[in-house]
């Protein structure tokens, strides 16, 4: 059975608070793959479709695609209040440690082996976004809409140089309007049999 065909589960409040608290602690520097498989693998809160959709919609809204995922999971399943567990769940831990690790960094900010060990840090961070870019590339929708947006994506900000905002102002109504498209049709098809 693959993931998308099993049913998801509804957690708790406080589940919501630990799963994003470990999601948080475990994931410094890059939650997205650890979000990924806790909310997909683990937990079963979302299939793997929901994930890419509310990762969209993340990527969509100003702010970390992370914590706009948990604000709209936490209101998903309970509201408001859902929201402000998930978050804080979420946020707590590595706010904790970023204070604690800033002023240790104030101390030995001069080190060339400290600096040497976070340019290391970001390598693995920047792996960590790029395996879990193409595990969502690998499950993507296989229409050509959802190739060419992509493509579009890709040649406007690394060929063109142009800034994210404005391709994502032009791109984001476009492929809107295509999965729309794309949802109306299979909701016709499956009407007809």
């Amino acid at each position: 059975m693959t993931l998308s065909a099993m049913e998801t589960v509804t957690p708790t409040k406080k589940q919501l608070f630990t799963g994003f608290f470990k999601t948080g602690i475990s994931g410094f520097g890059g939650v997205l793959p650890h979000a990924r498989r806790m909310l997909v693998d683990d937990r079963r809160w979302l299939t793997d479709r929901q994930f890419t959709e509310l990762l969209g919609l993340g990527q969509g809204l100003p702010g970390p695609n992370i914590v706009n995922m948990a604000v709209v999971l936490g209101s998903r399943f309970h509201g408001w209040r859902g929201s402000i567990c998930a978050v804080t769940g979420l946020m707590l831990a590595p706010l904790i440690i970023v204070l604690t690790l800033a002023s240790i960094y104030e101390k030995f900010s001069d080190s060339a082996m400290l600096n040497h060990a976070l340019t290391g840090v970001a390598a693995a961070a920047a792996g960590l976004i790029i395996a879990t870019s193409a595990k969502l590339a690998v499950r993507m929708d296989r229409n050509a809409w959802s190739f060419l947006t992509l493509l579009a994506a890709f040649l406007g900000i690394v060929w063109l140089r142009l800034p994210l905002l404005a391709v994502l102002f032009v791109l984001a109504p476009i492929s809107i309007a295509c999965g729309w498209f794309s949802v109306q049709r299979e909701r016709a098809g499956k009407a007809e049999e």
